[in-house]
């Protein structure tokens, strides 16, 4: 497999021999300039590795080689289906707005830049910053922005909640304070937690669902948190996700990412709804947050509270533009960190008009190499008890991929499209199928289609009361 496997394998200090036991049939069908195909497999590959890792150790084999390894097979249909999940689901046969009206680019007075308003509040920043009423068209919004630089939009947004980001080269980009910051951090980052030992080990896998009894807790919003919690629900975990009331969810976006998983409300802005999060945590294994960088700290949800409170506990934390440098508590989406960091310019077409990779695959890769990187800390935390953190970000993955060698484009070709559908009290829920399954695991989501917001804020099974599972 490629470079971003061998990466991977690298900064979480697995065995780089593990390489050799993926087999791809061909090529993932996503077109680019950019190599986001070898990116695509190899962070699939990376998720299925660390799967049947932390199994083989859940059956026993406490130290296992890399030749222990089941063969792990790469179906690039299937890939390319998983990273435009967005491009192919479909609700009674409808397919989602991916995009809102006010999202997209714009030309400004001395460039190009991006918006992202597909949530009401971000939308109704962006119109509050260019100083347009409710009515307005994007049309009304396209001549705003006309009569202003990218750079100062950028920056005027960064004050709000506003979400805009000015089109850069890729030679801008490495040369901008944040990107500097991000080329000293590792592709993904493992770090272990000094102190006490904590929770107990995993115990043994009864089937081939390496994370059977597993818990975790979901804060995360958008596309590449979800991911990574969906595929640690498909391979056995109780994932449950929580959310604000007051922060609702796009519905067709949950249910793009929310198979196999729970999904239950709390404000922690109540102490009563805190101290349920908290009960939460003491049976928690994992918890993955897709917040800004320090923005739950104020409820005591810092790596170092977690830590002191939760002894073993597994973070895992996705960012868009990483954890520090000036840019770190800026918003940002997939579509922003392609603009600000040159991938947009890259697609441009003919008429000089920035374009986008053929998915999303900053956020799906931040995903599926986020599960990895967990998993790869569970099984150490399964056999010494110690907590670990595990961060990405779409920015750093942004500039591991535009590192790559560039090439023309090629067509995608045609490929079969893999989708599975699912009746629901709402409808027909048609969704990609899933690229990540292992030797003998299951094929399938446990569920689809299970609203937003609708179980209680508990575990599935209780604790026993020798607390094993």
């Amino acid at each position: 497999m490629g470079t971003f496997l061998s990466k991977f394998l690298s900064d979480s200090a697995e065995l780089p021999e593990l390489a050799d036991r993926v087999r791809s049939s061909g090529p993932v069908p996503l077109s680019s300039p950019l190599p986001v195909g070898d990116l695509a497999a190899d962070s699939i590959a990376a998720t299925k590795l660390m799967a049947s890792l932390l199994y083989l150790v859940r059956t026993g084999v406490r130290d296992p080689k890399a030749s222990d390894v089941p063969q792990v097979s790469i179906a690039p249909q299937l890939v390319a289906g998983a990273y435009r999940s967005d491009q192919l689901f479909r609700w009674n046969g409808n397919p989602a707005p991916a995009w809102a009206p006010l999202s997209g680019f714009f030309a400004s007075s001395d460039g190009w830049v991006r918006t992202h308003a597909n949530y009401p509040h971000h939308e109704a920043a962006l119109r509050s910053l260019l100083r347009l009423d409710g009515s307005a068209t994007a049309e009304t919004v396209a001549h705003a922005i006309l009569r202003r630089s990218a750079h100062d939009l950028e920056d005027d947004a960064a004050e709000s909640n506003a979400v805009i980001s000015a089109v850069r080269s890729p030679s801008s980009w490495r040369g901008h304070p944040q990107a500097q910051t991000l080329e000293a951090d590792p592709f993904i980052s493992l770090k272990q937690q000094a102190g006490d030992f904590g929770l107990h080990s995993l115990g043994s896998a009864d089937s081939h669902a390496p994370l059977e009894g597993v818990r975790v807790l979901d804060l995360t919003r958008v596309i590449a948190g979800p991911v990574a919690t969906r595929s640690l629900a498909f391979f056995g975990a109780d994932v449950l996700r929580i959310d604000s009331p007051g922060m609702p969810e796009l519905p067709w976006q949950y249910l793009d990412t929310g198979q196999g998983k729970r999904s239950a409300l709390l404000d922690l802005r109540r102490k009563r709804d805190r101290d349920c999060l908290e009960q939460l945590l003491t049976d928690a294994d994992v918890i993955v947050t897709g917040y800004r960088p320090n923005s739950l700290d104020r409820f005591g949800l810092s790596p170092v509270e977690l830590h002191n409170r939760h002894p073993g506990l597994v973070i895992g934390r996705v960012s868009a533009w990483g954890q520090s440098g000036p840019w770190a508590e800026r918003r940002g989406f997939d579509s922003i960190v392609q603009a600000a960091s040159g991938i947009a310019q890259i697609h441009a077409d003919g008429t000089g008009r920035p374009g986008a990779l053929p998915a999303q695959a900053l956020d799906h890769s931040a995903g599926y190499l986020l599960a990895a990187g967990i998993m790869s800390a569970l099984r150490h935390r399964h056999l010494d008890g110690r907590g670990w953190t595990v961060d990405i970000s779409l920015a750093r993955v942004a500039q591991e991929l535009l590192a790559r060698p560039h090439s023309p484009p090629t067509e995608a070709g045609r490929y079969e499209i893999q989708t599975v559908n699912a009746e629901t009290p709402e409808g027909t829920v048609t969704c990609a199928a899933p690229a990540i399954s292992i030797n003998g695991g299951t094929k399938g989501y446990r569920w689809i289609g299970r609203p937003w917001g609708a179980d209680q804020p508990e575990w599935a099974e209780p604790r026993s009361a020798s607390g094993e599972r």
